[in-house]
């Protein structure tokens, strides 16, 4: 299904400069939101709607109310957070004090506005190959970003259960689409294919078997759960968001390859010892998202790797 026709009224995002965020944005501008963008810095690139420097994680969250009474915010999205490059402290603080300051601010506003948490399959941690992760499941993270993820998602569940927002954590599988990270796997790649795609040479690439399965998703259609959420306030405190299914890492880099049409060589890279597709699987049950939004993917990994290789190759060189 697609996203409502109409879209919230005023909608803040944070981590509005992100990968999600700025997009999301866009596409909220794009049907007559007003958007206000928050994030710690101004970007180089102008962000979607007015943009605020905000720092919640270091802030204090009385200053985020009354910003978002002056705008009169309806809707919320917490799209900030962070991993790459942060050490365990600094992930706590982009995480969980960012989270639980957001509730804070949005409880006290006036008009409690609509909280929106996007959350991360990682907060599940593994499963036995072949099994789908539900909401009801016990969440047994394995890495550091997904054991702070979980507190955050559990402290937006605390305070919906008490009544103090109105809230949705959408957890979601790994999201690929246009604006791909640089530092995650396919934005590697695809700068890689676009660098070799630029000088006419073949790309070199090197490759792990990359055997673990997960799920990943549209961006398209995670925007499309987003804005779905943002309108039901009936959806339950916690939502999967993935296509139901697990893949390679290994088949969506070779997808960019073909979409990209670059002559490429790989070489195989041994993995690390310890490593296999038994201890490596993610996979979301996704009927919650059917049930309580009507929200189901609708497109291919193709057409999200194809998006995601059309944004890359036709960036303008920095």
């Amino acid at each position: 299904m697609t996203a409502p026709h109409t879209a919230p009224a005023r909608v803040a995002v944070l981590g509005g400069t992100g990968f999600i965020g700025r997009v999301l944005g866009a596409r909220l501008l794009a049907q007559g939101a007003e958007v206000l963008s928050l994030a710690r810095k101004a970007p180089a690139e102008p962000a979607p709607g007015r943009f605020v420097a905000f720092d919640l994680s270091n802030g204090d969250p009385a200053e985020l109310t009354a910003l978002l009474d002056r705008e009169r915010i309806d809707t919320v999205v917490n799209a900030a957070g962070g991993m790459w490059g942060l050490n365990d402290e600094q992930m706590y603080q982009a995480n969980v004090v960012l989270t639980e300051r957001l509730i804070e601010a949005v409880a006290a506003m006036a008009s409690p506005a609509r909280l929106v948490h996007l959350g991360t399959v990682h907060e599940y941690g593994m499963a036995p190959v072949g099994t789908s992760q539900r909401e009801s499941d016990p969440a047994a993270p394995v890495m550091e970003y997904g054991k702070l993820k979980l507190a955050a998602t559990e402290a937006v569940v605390r305070a919906v259960e008490a009544g103090r927002i109105s809230g949705v954590v959408l957890r979601l599988g790994n999201v690929v689409g246009a604006g791909q990270p640089g530092h995650s796997l396919l934005g590697v790649m695809a700068a890689k294919l676009d660098a070799a795609r630029a000088t006419g040479e073949t790309a070199q690439l090197s490759l792990q078997p990359l055997t673990a399965l997960r799920d990943f998703v549209d961006l398209t259609d995670t925007l499309d759960a987003v804005l779905l959420a943002a309108a039901d306030r009936s959806a339950p405190p916690v939502v999967n968001v993935g296509t139901g299914s697990a893949s390679t890492a290994r088949h969506l880099v070779e997808l960019l390859i073909e979409e990209s049409g670059v002559p490429t060589e790989i070489t195989e890279v041994p993995a690390p010892d310890g490593t296999g597709p038994e201890t490596e699987w993610q996979q979301l049950d996704v009927t919650v998202a059917r049930d309580s939004l009507g929200w189901t993917p609708r497109r291919t990994l193709r057409e999200a790797v194809r998006e995601l290789w059309t944004a890359q190759s036709t960036a303008p060189v920095a």
